[in-house]
């Protein structure tokens, strides 16, 4: 299908395109392209105005620091895979974005974006989840950081004002022993996920598991925080006993479901196996 007709505008600055999107009810964002133009297409979404956000190169900056990772909203998948820095800096940002569509959309497809969009079946949104990620934004009431966990509110739903443009994603620092993982299942690599889990854990002196997160993406609304099996790792030796218990804890879980979502049980049979 056609587009619907929009105006378009390509601010030089941030404030220029916070100005822009204030002035109409109905504008839209264009970073990437990769979700909102398909949308466009099929008349899901019908901006009286496309506010694109290339000429902002401040918002292309992957940052580095003791602090952690930033990610501008415009930084591609393209540019996270090309970055030698994060295979020890962020390892599972690295390993959930290699699992982001095909390689023609990882070179246009934007973080801002992905976390803008909010599909429940995404990586990046997991991934914010899962590691504690704050959302930096601009509007015209000016800047706010907003946690990860209050950002995301239901399908393709978000905190966001209609003014407001993501500026940074921003990644908490990433201790050297940390143990992780992360599995998706589609039908075919490149496809939407079905099902994805993201996991890590820090081990203390004694080798036991402190600080677990375990993410799930694409079994709700929204990605999801897995509480009851944080809290089963938590001060355990992760082995098979303790998995177990993991198992034990979720019964409840098992073929039912999350947030009003079924969830088949080999879902979760992968989730242990991944821990």
């Amino acid at each position: 299908m056609k587009l619907p007709p929009f105006d378009y505008a390509c601010p030089a600055t941030i404030p220029e395109a916070v100005q822009l999107l204030a002035s109409h009810d109905d504008a839209k964002v264009l970073a990437g392209g990769q979700s909102l133009v398909p949308m466009l297409a099929f008349r899901l979404a019908h901006p009286s105005l496309l506010v694109d956000l290339r000429k902002l190169a401040e918002l292309r900056q992957i940052r580095i620091s003791e602090r952690g990772v930033a990610l501008g909203a415009m930084v591609r998948w393209r540019d996270i895979e090309d970055d030698a820095r994060l295979a020890a800096a962020h390892p599972l940002l690295k390993a959930a974005i290699s699992h982001v569509a095909h390689y023609q959309i990882r070179n246009r497809g934007t973080v801002g974006g992905s976390i803008a969009h909010a599909d429940p079946a995404a990586e990046m949104p997991g991934i914010a989840i899962t590691c504690d990620a704050e959302i930096a934004v601009v509007g015209k009431a000016g800047a706010r950081v907003i946690q990860a966990a209050d950002f995301f509110q239901g399908p393709l739903m978000t905190a966001l004002t209609p003014d407001e443009i993501i500026t940074e994603v921003r990644l908490p620092a990433w201790p050297a022993r940390r143990r992780w993982g992360f599995q998706e299942f589609a039908r075919r690599r490149g496809d939407f996920a079905m099902a994805a889990a993201a996991v890590f854990y820090d081990p203390d002196e004694r080798g036991k598991a402190r600080n677990a997160h375990v993410g799930a993406i694409g079994v709700a609304d929204r990605p999801l925080r897995l509480d009851a099996v944080e809290a089963v790792l938590n001060g355990q030796s992760v082995d098979e006993a303790t998995i177990a218990k993991v198992k034990a804890e979720n019964k409840r879980l098992l073929g039912r479901n999350v947030d009003g979502r079924t969830v088949d049980a080999a879902f979760w049979d992968r989730i242990y196996g991944l821990i």
